[in-house]
């Protein structure tokens, strides 16, 4: 009898052949996925249209992601790996209370910064589409629960009571003012540079 060895071999050849072509749709769909919110907007941002970008089916995008709002929860992730948002761990991590207001604020402006016009279009939308602000507010959730760690954290140190606190860095710690800072100051790094001190000089009896 003939040994299968050879087909043993070929079978995870062609497994790992197809999830490195998964791979690559994956990357093809948010690539266009990317391009179509910061050129086109709402639109723009169909299954149909990020089929047609990325040469693959409609099928093969919802195999891969499921819906639409699959493509953009998968695309700010990727964004968030991007721009060094999983830092995130490791500031909730310090000992430091001082260190973690500073790293909380750091990774969230440096993100900010780094995607500033994919975001605008993002909240923009978010405006007027439920799922796209379904979606903002979900993350927005997650950047609260972080600023009541680093406002519990800071304890008797913040100026006010912990809620006033806690309201006061989600609020300043935003896309939203992030944004407008920028268009004041005119450069995204001087608004990132700015930043802490804005935010420490609004939250701490210490204005250090």
């Amino acid at each position: 009898m003939e040994s299968n060895g050879n087909s043993s071999c070929k079978r995870p050849y062609e497994l790992g052949k197809r999830l490195e072509q998964m791979g690559r749709t994956k990357v093809a769909v948010l690539s266009a996925a990317r391009i179509q919110l910061e050129t086109g907007g709402m639109r723009d941002f169909s299954m149909e249209s990020l089929a047609k970008a990325s040469g693959v089916t409609r099928q093969t995008i919802h195999n891969l992601f499921g819906t639409r709002m699959g493509v953009l929860e998968t695309l700010f992730d990727q964004i968030a790996r991007d721009a060094g948002m999983e830092r995130m761990r490791e500031v909730m991590m310090t000992s430091d209370a001082g260190a973690m207001l500073d790293g909380f604020i750091q990774v969230f402006s440096n993100f900010w910064m780094k995607n500033r016009l994919l975001l605008k279009r993002i909240h923009g939308i978010a405006a007027v589409d439920p799922e796209f602000g379904e979606a903002i507010r979900a993350r927005n959730e997650r950047r609260k629960m972080g600023a009541s760690r680093v406002i519990g954290h800071l304890g008797d140190q913040v100026r006010g009571q912990t809620s006033e606190m806690i309201a006061c860095l989600v609020a300043l710690t935003s896309f939203e003012f992030f944004d407008a800072l920028v268009e004041s100051l005119g450069k995204a790094e001087a608004a990132e540079q700015q930043l802490p001190g804005l935010i420490r000089r609004a939250i701490l009896l210490d204005r250090s």
